[in-house]
């Protein structure tokens, strides 16, 4: 599991100072990016998303690049040193903001301004990839049809026929994928009903297989499509061999939003949802705690509204080396009303 350590209250501030330091620097280089356009980026392997906790801090503005903000469904060719980002806008009582524009926002990728940005698009609407991963295990069993109904009108109301493709699987201690990728409302409803609930909970080992086997094919380079898993369960592993740490990591390399569905419905929040909330924060989804089983449906429709109103931003990072360390993401609107919602960061490919 993630073990968590205390940091002394002097080497806290050495580190703001530090940092403090190091945004001053990007506000400085961020003027002269704007002018240095390179003529072809270097040949370079995909960069593939994951997440980290970012720091609060003022941020320099992003360099000016081919700014895109035409909304429908515009292609978006991704080079072989760029990184896609894919990310939320909401006010303060969670309404999805649109219309923005490239200048409202500031990023910093490992801690500097990025070389270049390509594009900006508001409001796309790229093909979608989702896993529908289902808690199936004895804890869930008396709400278990209700998961069952709100996920199959998800799918029927959300996928479109030859663009979007879903996948259907169960865990309970091992998991089970019961209708593969498919854009067959039809099929994907026969899988959900074949699952069936009991046994211990391998929550961890569901996400991490989710993604590894399902959602990561490096064979197909970066496709431009949302990947996102919708996650329904108590959040309380039992059973796994994976960490939590395992399991999201494995979510930042296949590029993949977890969205979860707390089917917790106690009046205090459990260490389940804890779980469930680190593992949506990390790879920039969300975790919602719907009061009763019946609003469930309510939850599945948030997240449908969110696929469909995203903002997308392509840039070629500063001191990129495809060495696979984790880079850094730290990305912000200048408005400071709205709050956005990203991957933490993501691994460098390596070699």
């Amino acid at each position: 599991m993630i073990k968590q350590h205390l940091i002394p209250p002097a080497q806290s501030c050495r580190r703001a100072a530090r940092l403090s330091r190091l945004l001053l620097a990007a506000v400085c280089a961020a003027a002269p990016l704007a002018a240095q356009q390179p003529a072809a980026p270097p040949a370079a392997p995909p960069a593939a998303p994951s997440a980290n906790q970012a720091q609060s801090a003022q941020q320099p503005p992003l360099p000016p690049g081919a700014e895109k903000t035409d909304v429908g469904a515009p292609t978006i060719v991704i080079n072989a040193n760029e990184v896609n980002l894919i990310f939320t806008v909401t006010d303060k009582h969670g309404h999805y903001v649109p219309n923005l524009k490239q200048s409202d926002f500031a990023l910093l990728d490992d801690q500097k301004a990025p070389a270049r940005v390509n594009s900006f698009h508001q409001q796309i609407n790229l093909p979608l990839r989702v896993g529908i991963v289902i808690d199936a295990s004895s804890s869930i069993r008396s709400r278990f049809q209700f998961e069952q109904q709100s996920a199959t009108e998800f799918l029927i109301q959300v996928l479109k026929p030859h663009s979007d493709r879903a996948f259907v699987m169960g865990f309970d201690v091992t998991p089970s994928v019961t209708q593969d990728w498919t854009d067959n409302a039809d099929a994907l409803e026969t899988g959900i009903n074949r699952l069936h609930p009991g046994g211990g909970t391998a929550l961890y080992d569901a996400v991490y297989t989710a993604c590894r086997d399902k959602l990561l094919d490096v064979s197909r380079g970066q496709e431009p499509v949302r990947k996102a898993i919708v996650l329904l369960s108590d959040g309380d592993d039992n059973q796994s061999r994976a960490y939590l740490d395992d399991a999201v990591k494995m979510c930042q390399r296949a590029e993949t939003i977890i969205y979860a569905i707390s089917t917790n419905w106690s009046p205090s929040r459990g260490k389940g949802d804890t779980t469930l909330t680190k593992m949506a924060e990390a790879t920039g989804g969300q975790v919602f705690f719907p009061p009763t089983v019946e609003e469930m449906s309510n939850s599945f429709h948030d997240i449908e509204e969110e696929l469909r109103s995203q903002y997308a931003l392509t840039y070629t990072p500063a001191d990129f080396k495809d060495d696979g360390s984790f880079r850094t993401i730290y990305l912000y609107c200048t408005d400071r009303r709205y709050q956005v919602r990203a991957k933490k960061g993501y691994f460098a490919p390596k070699p």
